[in-house]
């Protein structure tokens, strides 16, 4: 029914009279980029699809369009280092204008905006090649600032030239820290820069478009998002849950490849070697030459780093926590297949005294809700998923392992299954209502676990972080409405909506797509590939729908609150569904009809007491909150010495302290200290969020007993 309602507006929107785009500028010094035919109907059709099926129900207007307009010179300029103040005035004329483009299809004024941006990029790239060779005193007591974002806009060139000396030299001396020669810093600097204007060359306009449509989208919500045909493939990919690579995400940081993520059960979790927020900044493909990717495009770096199975490839990484400046470490992985949905939840049994008693604990670590539904429909008895795993884990815990409490560990876990989170809920509760999803019609539906009877009545507790969201919290949230256990961590993220997969193919008569691709062939740019070489269009994924718990409170902004609050090892006021300028409010329903398995309000009062008194003693604690301390001093920074010995001793006292703080931990635990350079073993690593939460659960085990 929903697609073929769609179906009608976005043909009756094809068919309608379009106004003629105006002429795009043209910049000197650059071979200019401009949209492609199909790229003028989806900007129209995308406009059609959030007026008129978003949840939000807002009409475009001057006031989104300067939004837009923001996030767009933001994302392409963040740090300010390119355009100039005047670049910006010129661009204000589009300020106001761009809702209206978007609904005729008209992308001359974003596209003319980008191409100043190349423009500039190439001028100042080409200023720091011919920089490097400088002569540049590294005992001059300079300083770079590396973060402009809050800052005005440069008036003049010169001062721009200043900012790039600067930078060009920051980028010479952490080479010079890092033990090499000048000659081969020279030689290292130039060959980034030229690679970064050969990938830079090689932009085109399903990029430019993506860039305008992520400004677009973002202004709508954190989670509605327009994916072009390339990246579409690429979200296809990642919702099947399987590519062959070395098993982590990444993302860009400051012109820097970052792990933001190591996937379980891939190549570079098994080895150890690789964490979250280490930096990659090269790539060789089997024993052949090391690439620079510092400055490279994200899609491009990844291509390097993914590969066919049983191939080999080496990344040269700067481990997290460590300044540019250090010399980075080689690592050897071979690609795999990874199987996102062959994620299993793993279990480990811990050991807890308290009052004089031994407990056992399951631990059980849920990467994510996965389910292979394509095995299901085939009717493969065997086919994976989140709920049939824990259910067998659950088994053994109980009937071998004798174990008197579980704790569920779905800290970093964004989600997944809506159906998988509902099916574990069901695992630890009678029957009942477990989550209720309002439409963008105001309907409301109530999902239910029917199966009765509970696989694990005894004590249990979740543990979850900033990055827990979505179907973590759904779940998190019907255990703690249900009295059935106590939540450990931080604050989830709060991400309380729904969103649906729009393939905009789809949605087209075949003789629209047929003329677009004639009208498109005419103009000599090829198209995508696809049935009868048919342009390709994408897909949206579109807000249509929110979460709410069955008191009727939602997880959107607000997420959950833990029982036992820790401190959290993430910025709150960078990651978070409440840090999204256009995330949806938080907001109440009518509660479902539910029986809760007990009320735990004096029980959470004396354990928080207990943990409360626990922490006043604790070292671990103190070191903890000072690291956080440390970190947020750090992310506050905007601007670095280019003394080098200045650099040099600053860097040396970070590792010096670090050092420090991880042999106290030891010292502790009884562990020897560690020397310069040693790393401390899987098994002597210490989770202290992880091993609190299981003294609160011997509390509440000795408190019910």
């Amino acid at each position: 029914m929903l697609k073929r309602i769609l179906l009608v507006t976005f043909t009756a929107a094809v068919l309608a009279c379009q106004a003629s785009p105006k002429q795009q500028p043209v910049v000197e010094g650059i071979p200019n980029i401009k949209p492609a035919e199909q790229q003028s109907l989806v900007a129209r059709e995308v406009v059609a699809l959030i007026e008129n099926y978003n949840y939000k129900k807002l009409k475009l207007n001057d006031s989104i369009s300067s939004l837009v307009f923001d996030n767009y010179i933001k994302a392409l300029d963040p740090s300010k280092n390119y355009f100039l103040s005047s670049d910006i005035k010129a661009f204000e004329k589009y300020r106001n204008t761009l809702d209206d483009d978007f609904r005729n299809g008209d992308l001359s004024g974003p596209f003319f905006i980008f191409n100043v941006y190349l423009k500039r990029y190439n001028d100042w790239i080409n200023y720091s090649i011919s920089h490097v060779k400088q002569k540049y005193d590294f005992s001059k007591d300079e300083t770079y600032v590396f973060d402009r974002e809050k800052m005005p806009w440069a008036n003049t060139a010169a001062e721009l030239q200043d900012i790039w000396r600067k930078r060009v030299k920051y980028e010479l001396v952490n080479l010079k820290i890092a033990g090499t020669d000048d000659e081969k810093n020279i030689e290292t600097l130039t060959k980034r820069y030229t690679n970064l204007k050969s990938q830079v060359s090689k932009i085109n306009n399903q990029d430019v478009f993506q860039s305008i449509m992520d400004a677009f989208t973002v202004t709508i919500d954190p989670h509605t998002n327009y994916f072009n045909p390339s990246n579409a493939q690429a979200f296809s990919e990642d919702m099947a849950r399987s590519f062959e690579g070395i098993g982590a995400r990444l993302q860009l940081d400051n012109e820097v490849i970052k792990i933001s993520e190591i996937i379980p059960g891939g190549p570079a979790f098994r080895s150890k070697a690789l964490s979250a927020g280490d930096r990659i900044v090269g790539v060789a493909q089997g024993d052949g030459e090391f690439e620079d990717v510092i400055g490279w495009r994200l899609e491009n770096s990844v291509a390097k780093i993914k590969g066919p199975k049983g191939t080999k490839v080496r990344l040269k990484v700067i481990p997290s926590g460590q300044e540019m400046s250090a010399k980075p470490v080689i690592i050897e992985l071979v690609r795999e297949k990874i199987i996102m949905a062959d994620q299993s939840a793993q279990k480990e049994v811990k050991t807890v005294k308290s009052g004089g008693k031994e407990y056992k604990i399951g631990v059980i670590k849920v990467p994510a809700f996965y389910a292979d539904f394509k095995a299901a429909k085939a009717g493969d008895p065997n086919y994976k998923s989140t709920t049939r795993d824990v259910r067998l884990l659950l088994d053994t815990l109980k009937s071998i392992d004798k174990v008197d409490a579980v704790v569920m560990d779905l800290r970093a876990n964004g989600g997944g299954s809506l159906l998988e989170a509902i099916s574990l809920t069901g695992l630890f509760i009678d029957k009942g209502p477990v989550v209720q999803v309002k439409d963008l019609r105001g309907g409301i539906e109530v999902d239910e676990d029917t199966e009765p009877g509970a696989v694990w009545n005894g004590p249990f507790g979740v543990m979850v972080d900033r990055l827990s969201a979505s179907a973590s919290e759904i779940f998190a949230g019907a255990i703690q409405d249900y009295g059935r256990g106590l939540i450990f961590g931080t604050q989830t993220y709060g991400k309380g909506t729904v969103q649906s997969s729009i393939d905009l193919n789809s949605l087209v008569n075949r003789s629209i797509l047929q003329r677009l691709a004639a009208l498109v062939n005419k103009d000599g740019v090829s198209v995508a590939g696809g049935a009868a070489d048919m342009p390709q269009l994408g897909l949206i994924n579109l807000t249509m729908a929110k979460f709410y718990r069955v008191t009727g409170s939602s997880t959107q902004d607000r997420g959950v609150t833990p029982d036992i609050v820790f401190p959290s090892v993430y910025p709150m006021d960078k990651i978070g569904e409440d840090t999204e300028p256009s995330a949806l409010p938080w907001d109440e329903i009518r509660k479902s009809t539910y029986v809760p398995v007990t009320d735990l309000t004096a029980t959470k009062a004396k354990l928080k007491e207990l943990h409360d008194q626990r922490m006043q003693k604790s070292e671990e604690y103190k070191l903890l909150q000072q690291d956080i301390q440390d970190m947020k001093k750090r992310e506050n920074e905007v601007s670095v010495s280019l003394n080098i010995a200045k650099l040099k001793a600053e860097r040396d006292s970070l590792e010096a302290k670090s050092l420090a703080r991880t042999n106290k931990l030891r010292e502790l635990r009884g562990l020897p200290p560690l020397k310069k350079g040693d790393k401390s073993t899987k098994e002597e690593r210490f989770d202290f969020v992880e091993d609190e939460s299981l003294k609160v659960m011997a509390d509440l085990m000795q408190i019910q007993k």
